[in-house]
């Protein structure tokens, strides 16, 4: 599975499912999301993920499973196990690694072992994590990786157009891989501990335009086993999780459950088809500035679950239309909506040197 495909389906409501397997991680980058640091032990228990994933069919399954953390690569007989049982129902899986093991000469056989079990293998690299991993020990390692067969790509976080890190480091691996492994590439946002440096993510839409949000489309298996409509860091470590990002928990809830929350939530589908600061506009509540602040403040208001108009289905219709929105323009399209806009082209394996800065 390459990186485009993946980017591709992550407009769909339910294509996909991001599992955070712990919030560990050797590594201590300035940027990190999550705060992960080798003393932080959150982890969703290991029976529970497994059942969860184990209740996938071949007729009830997400398209992708993206495991995720903390540094998933510290449990590789898990992400092996997870990968083996989603692939058995026919779900394609990925797995993002901060690239600890590249330190050795030679990649750890539990690593390669669970890395030959995903369909797809992306390398985090930044100016944050090259002070831990240098970049000729991350080449190395993703050469090793393609040996196998795994599909590759590198997901790159800089402050944004004009970083002059980004500018060097897409040039250094279109050059180390002859233009060959796609990147993906995103701003740094402020969550945790980024918060007190990075600039934020974006400006307040107006509260009377439409502004759908795509990353209400996919569940996610927060660190406590919580699987809620959001992959912001900050609505992921919320807790109480606010009403209508709550899709359940995988220990008592299975795919089919929770996919079913997430599909026919009246209130996540007006989120995904006109955006949460639509919404805002009908609440009592009052509204935090930043989009995302708005978006978790309408849990606490009934009136805007009751006056959700996307029910049933005429709401399942406008929801899928708003996917196909979306998903405009393929995979690139979807960067440039949600990624660093100037290296949406990179998405796409064979396109380094054609961004458009």
């Amino acid at each position: 599975m390459e990186l485009g495909e993946l980017v591709g389906q992550r407009p769909f409501p339910a294509a996909g499912l991001l599992l955070g397997l712990t919030r560990a991680c050797p590594l201590r980058c300035a940027h990190c999301s999550t705060g992960s640091t080798m003393t932080v032990r959150e982890e969703p228990d290991p029976g529970h993920l497994l059942d969860f994933v184990g209740s996938f069919t071949e007729e009830d399954r997400p398209e992708v499973v993206m495991l995720t953390g903390g540094e998933p690569l510290l449990l590789p007989a898990l992400a092996g196990e997870l990968s083996t049982l989603a692939r058995g129902a026919g779900s394609r899986t990925a797995l993002l690694s901060g690239m600890f093991f590249a330190r050795s000469r030679e990649i750890p056989p539990a690593i390669l072992r669970a890395i030959g079990q995903v369909d797809h293998f992306s390398a985090s690299l930044d100016v944050h994590h090259e002070r831990e991993i240098p970049r000729a020990d991350v080449f190395r390692a993703m050469h090793r990786i393609r040996e196998t067969g795994v599909a590759v790509s590198f997901h790159l976080t800089g402050t944004g157009a004009d970083d002059p890190y980004l500018a060097d480091i897409t040039r250094a691996i279109a050059e180390e891989f002859d233009g060959r492994v796609p990147s993906l590439v995103n701003e740094v946002r402020p969550f945790g501990r980024a918060s007190s440096w990075a600039r934020p993510a974006r400006t307040a839409p107006d509260a009377g335009a439409a502004s759908p949000c795509a990353m209400a489309a996919w569940p996610v298996v927060a660190f406590d086993g919580r699987v809620l409509a959001c992959c912001n860091q900050d609505t992921v470590d919320l807790r109480p999780v606010p009403a209508h990002l709550d899709l359940g928990h995988i220990a008592v809830d299975d795919w089919a459950t929770v996919r079913r929350r997430a599909q026919e939530s009246p209130v996540l589908r007006m989120i995904r088809t006109v955006g949460p600061t639509h919404l805002s506009a009908r609440s009592s509540v009052s509204r935090p500035g930043s989009y995302c602040d708005g978006c978790r403040a309408l849990g606490a208001d009934e009136t805007v679950a009751a006056g959700a108009a996307a029910g049933g289905a005429a709401g399942a219709l406008l929801d899928l239309a708003a996917a196909h929105r979306g998903a405009a323009g393929g995979p690139e399209g979807v960067v440039r909506r949600h990624g660093c806009a100037a290296y949406a082209p990179l998405v796409v394996a064979g396109a380094a040197g054609r961004s458009s800065r």
